[in-house]
C-alpha cells in the first residue's frame, strides 16, 4: 500500500508539534500540521477543511496539542474532530478519550472511581465551604478546571485573615472551585509515561527555584528516575480508564505513600527526551503507523 497520510493536530512552530510532524514526515514523506483554530466543519458537506485539505480524507491524525490554553472551547475543537473519526479517520488519542481529561474535575472523578490515591480534594461553588476546606487542609491549592503547567493555581493558607478575600478573588474567574490539600513534594514529582497503555519510562521534575511546584514552566528541570514495580502498577491503573495512546501520569512520593495528581491528555515529549533519553515523537509515530496500516 502507499504510505499513510497522517496529520498532526498541534500548535505550528512549537517544538513538540514540529518534532511529531518531523517524525511522521521522515517515515511517510507526508507532513501536515493542523491548527484547529483555522479548521472549518461543514456538516451539510460532511467535510472538515484545513488549508484546502479535507481532514476526513486522511488516513490518520495525532493530537499533540488541541490549544495553547485550556478552556471549555477546547471541547468544541475535539467535537469537530469526531466527524473525521466517524468518517473513518483513525485518531490518536481518540477525541472522546481526550475530552475526559481536558476538564480537571472529569479526570479526578475517573481516578477516584478507579480507586487511585490522590491528595485530599474538595469541589464547591460555596465560598464558606471553600474557606472551610482551606482551614481543614492547612494550606490549599485552588486549581482552575482548565489549565496546564500549574497556570492559574493559587495557594491559600486557611489561617490567613485574608483567606476569604483570596477565595473570592479566585472564584471570580473560577466559580466551580477545585481545592486540593497542598502536598510536600520534597523538591520533585514524577512523570510516568505510557505508550499504547504500556509503561515506557519515568522522569522526575526537580524544582530549581524554591517554588512550591516543580513544573518546567516554574523553572523545574528533568532528571532520570527508576520506579519500583508497585509504583508502575499504580500509574498503570491510573491511566487505564482513559484509553490514551500516549500519556503521562503525574505522581508524587509522600510520607504516606505515592499519590496521583492527574493524567495528561497529551503527555510530555520533552521530559521523555531530557529525562529518559528516548524519542517520544518517533516511538508514538511508529505506534500510530502500525495501527493505521494494520
Amino acid at each position: 500500500m502507499t504510505e499513510p497520510r497522517i496529520g498532526v493536530v498541534g500548535i505550528p512552530g512549537k517544538w513538540s508539534t514540529e518534532a511529531l510532524a518531523d517524525a511522521v514526515e521522515a517515515r511517510t514523506g507526508f507532513r501536515l500540521v493542523i491548527d484547529m483554530g483555522r479548521v472549518t466543519l461543514d456538516l451539510s458537506a460532511g467535510s472538515l477543511m484545513y488549508e484546502g485539505v479535507d481532514l476526513c480524507s486522511l488516513d490518520g491524525m495525532m493530537i499533540k496539542k488541541i490549544s495553547e490554553v485550556y478552556s471549555p472551547h477546547v471541547l468544541d475543537r475535539l467535537e469537530m474532530l469526531r466527524l473525521a473519526e466517524a468518517r473513518g479517520v483513525k485518531i490518536f488519542s481518540r477525541p472522546e478519550a481526550v475530552l475526559r481529561l481536558i476538564d480537571r474535575l472529569a479526570c479526578t472523578v475517573s481516578l477516584a472511581a478507579a480507586g487511585v490515591p490522590m491528595p485530599a480534594t474538595r469541589i464547591t461553588e460555596c465560598p464558606q465551604a471553600a474557606l472551610q476546606a482551606a482551614r481543614d487542609f492547612g494550606t490549599a491549592v485552588f486549581k482552575p478546571l482548565y489549565s496546564t503547567k500549574a497556570r492559574g493555581m493559587t495557594l491559600i493558607e486557611g489561617s490567613d485573615p485574608a483567606a476569604a478575600d483570596q477565595i473570592a478573588g479566585f472564584a471570580a474567574d473560577n466559580p466551580v472551585m477545585y481545592i486540593q490539600q497542598k502536598i510536600d513534594l520534597s523538591g520533585q514529582d514524577l512523570g510516568m509515561v505510557f505508550l499504547g497503555g504500556a509503561y515506557l519510562c519515568t522522569y522526575a521534575r526537580v524544582s530549581q527555584s524554591g517554588t512550591w511546584n516543580t513544573t518546567i514552566h516554574s523553572g523545574g528541570k528533568y532528571a532520570a528516575f527508576e520506579p519500583d514495580a508497585a509504583l508502575v502498577e499504580m500509574a498503570c491503573r491510573a491511566q487505564a480508564p482513559f484509553g490514551l495512546d500516549f500519556t503521562t501520569v503525574d505522581v508524587a512520593l509522600t510520607d504516606n505513600g505515592p499519590i496521583v495528581f492527574e493524567v495528561s491528555a497529551f503527555g510530555g515529549f520533552r521530559g521523555v527526551k531530557d529525562g529518559c533519553g528516548l524519542d517520544a515523537a518517533g516511538l508514538l509515530t511508529d505506534h500510530v503507523i502500525a495501527r493505521v496500516t494494520a
